[in-house]
């Protein structure tokens, strides 16, 4: 994978290679919960569906009203659930501005309610609306309710942070959707690496909101440059596959991704340079007080 070793009898003798070798993507990272649950909700409504065109007017536009309600609580459910993946995978996040999976659980009732009044009747529209929102919320749980991280940490400084990795994290998502048109399944593999590479620093800047400002150049011009880069290569790759250009594109992507790991490493040099001048101070304040320890 665009990897270079060094030994004795390599060109260049025993030195090491520079670039860094490529990260797991899959580190660090849990299981979608976004799968098989959530898809089957988009099914549910076919029975409604089907029914519809079995009954008078009246009774079809009901089924069909359900139907409806069903699909709309199923695609709030997913895009609920897939923001509550994004705020438990950061250290200071917002909660989300829609509570999406309770919606989606009141919207579930409403459907089944209204397929229980055209099928049945009105006690059983209520029996089945209020065990549509209750097996849902169970299910599937609330929303966050409340932000992340920010308790006793500047909120200017954490809102800056926030909305800088929302903006590098479209720009990952912007590169993970133009390589995937090459066609190249290990291409896609080294951008995901470096996608973990960049994250890492994400996660680094969020446990110190100091660091943003060294590092606002990687989150906007480095990360727009290697969107632009990827989107050009891929519409060329895909249509003449040329071994210059993916050469050259991966090792664009080896220089991102070892200027990334050096810009990472940095700030916690820094961190921990830090943390051993606090130490320092605490220690002679301590001992300015008589406390010393055995």
């Amino acid at each position: 994978m665009a990897q270079r070793f060094g030994g004795k009898f390599s060109p260049h003798g025993s030195e090491p290679s520079k670039t860094p070798a490529p990260q797991n993507p899959f580190d660090g990272q849990t299981r979608s919960r976004a799968g098989g649950r959530v898809n089957a909700l988009f099914l549910t409504p076919i029975p409604f569906a089907i029914r519809a065109f079995f009954h008078d007017p009246l009774v079809m536009a009901q089924f069909l009203i359900a139907t409806a309600l069903l699909l709309l609580a199923a695609w709030l459910t997913r895009e609920g659930v897939l923001a509550q993946e994004a705020y438990d995978a950061r250290k200071i996040a917002r909660r989300p501005a829609l509570p999406r999976k309770i919606l989606g659980s009141i919207i579930t009732g409403a459907g089944l309610a209204v397929g229980g009044l055209a099928g049945h009747g009105v006690l059983e529209a209520v029996i089945f609306g209020v065990l549509g929102f209750g097996l849902h919320l169970f299910a599937f749980g609330p929303d966050p309710m409340k932000n992340k991280g920010m308790e006793g940490i500047d909120e200017f400084q954490t809102d800056r942070v926030a909305r800088a990795v929302g903006e590098a994290e479209k720009l990952l998502g912007a590169m993970k959707d133009a390589i995937e048109r090459a066609k190249d399944r290990e291409l896609e593999r080294r951008v995901d690496s470096f996608q973990a590479t960049a994250r890492h620093m994400f996660r680094t800047i969020e446990d110190d909101p100091r660091d943003l400002s060294g590092a606002r150049k990687y989150l906007t011009v480095y990360l727009m440059g290697a969107r632009d880069a990827t989107v050009k290569f891929a519409d060329i790759y895909s249509r003449s596959r040329d071994a210059k250009a993916r050469a050259d594109y991966v090792s664009l992507l080896d220089d991102l991704e070892a200027n990334f790991t050096a810009r990472t490493q940095k700030m916690l040099i820094a961190d921990q340079s830090d943390l051993n001048i606090e130490i320092e101070v605490l220690k002679e304040r301590l001992a300015r007080e008589g406390v010393v320890a055995r």
